[in-house]
């Protein structure tokens, strides 16, 4: 079919390709493309001659779209990443269609990340970004957020000379181990590339004061976002009281994970309330597994989705510390049972569909209800903007700049706005 011949593919074949004569046997078919649009290689390891025959002929594809060099370093040593991975983005960086880079699985962290801030500060066309578990680091993700807000300027100059520029719209940073250091310049960089609508940064130790940053200095500019994932970070109740507090601005939000966050009884009933307000008519995924979650939050959402949460077709609660038979939980199934029976159509995924699994939830005792109301820890907005600058500083490694009262006052001051 012709179009075959809009895709070469080595993807999943395990090769070793070490040099440029190692490529030469399998790179035949892509010289002779005319209108190659997507190339894989993933899951084969490349070598720095290689990479640099590839990157030789993938700078003449000027239809490429789409680029996928996930997982293609294993086995290689540091030293010869680098030098690999500037031949491939050196290449590909003035191709004018490719709008779509995945670097997923490519152990990069903060000694290979030179040739990547490269690419990501100055490719015009990016519109999906696909960098997930690089082992980048705190500081290395300074220095990635800080590319995309500098790509966000370039966007805009070449839009202002007549380009025809393309939003970034996808952006998948997960098991990165971001941390709380980096999230001022993610938070930067999502309040300038607001246009984005889908946002994953999942397991990546952000704590806290990260994820309230994040969410109102940053994706509360994200009126677009369609899709949010930070399951398995740490919200607690000041993460919660962020996500209340913005949620209601994403009105076209069609799937929200939120899994394994720490989010607690008091922030689930936070978000309920949030959820109940109808501004995400649009809603459809909620994942709220293994938050110590509680009735009364369950409660909220089962109203909630009545009314407030028409599009609601799948909510994942397993793990969290209610009764199986809570009537509300089962009023829920009931309601979601009765939208699948309306709306799934014959051929149905069951998994995108109803309440999922509770084979896991706990009890909750008298204490844990005690403890709940005495569990969000007493934090100024002044030390909460100092923490998250000297986190900034420490990921950045030495050496480390001063940390100035200013610094600090208008962080406090952009914190004290948004009431976190």
């Amino acid at each position: 079919m012709a179009t075959d011949l809009k895709v070469f593919s080595l993807e999943g074949k395990g090769l070793k390709l070490d040099t440029a004569e190692d490529l030469e046997a399998h790179i035949g078919p892509l010289r002779a493309m005319r209108n190659v649009e997507e190339v894989r290689v993933l899951g084969n390891t490349l070598g720095i001659g290689a990479c640099k025959l590839l990157g030789e002929v993938l700078a003449t594809k000027k239809t490429l779209k789409v680029a996928n060099l996930a997982d293609i370093f294993t086995g290689r040593l540091l030293n010869e990443i680098p030098e690999a991975l500037s031949y491939l983005l050196t290449s590909i960086l003035n191709l004018p269609k490719l709008r779509t880079i995945n670097l997923n699985d490519n152990a990069f962290g903060l000694n290979t990340q030179e040739p990547l801030i490269a690419f990501l500060s100055s490719h015009v066309p990016l519109q999906h970004l696909y960098l997930n578990n690089n082992g980048l680091g705190p500081h290395a993700g300074i220095n990635i957020a800080n590319a995309l807000s500098k790509l966000h300027a370039e966007k805009e100059a070449a839009r202002k000379a007549g380009q025809d520029v393309p939003d970034l719209e996808t952006v998948i940073c997960g098991r990165n181990r971001l941390e709380n250091g980096s999230m001022m310049a993610w938070a930067e960089a999502f309040r300038l590339h607001n246009k984005v609508k889908e946002v994953k940064m999942v397991q990546n130790g952000i704590r806290q004061e990260g994820i309230s940053l994040l969410l109102s200095e940053g994706l509360s500019h994200a009126i677009s976002l369609e899709t949010l994932d930070l399951q398995d970070n740490t919200f607690t109740v000041m993460g919660a009281r962020a996500l209340a507090k913005v949620v209601p601005l994403w009105a076209d939000i069609l799937e929200l994970g939120i899994g394994d966050s720490l989010l607690s009884a008091k922030g689930g009933v936070l978000l309920a309330e949030a959820l109940s307000k109808g501004k995400n008519q649009k809603l459809e995924t909620l994942r709220l597994q293994y938050n110590d979650i509680t009735a009364p939050a369950v409660k909220h959402l089962s109203t909630a989705a009545q009314d407030a949460l028409p599009a609601l077709r799948r909510i994942e609660l397993n793990g969290n510390k209610f009764s199986e038979d809570d009537e509300s939980i089962l009023a829920l199934q009931e309601l979601l049972d009765a939208r699948k029976e309306k709306y799934a159509g014959d051929i149905i995924d069951e998994d995108a569909w109803g309440v999922d699994s509770l084979s896991d939830l706990e009890e909750l005792d008298s204490d844990e209800e005690e403890e709940e109301e005495e569990e969000e820890e007493e934090i100024t907005t002044e030390e909460r903007a100092e923490k998250l600058i000297k986190d900034a500083e420490e990921a950045q490694e030495e050496p480390t700049v001063q940390l100035k009262d200013k610094e600090v006052e208008d962080l406090a001051s952009k914190l004290q706005k948004t009431n976190i």
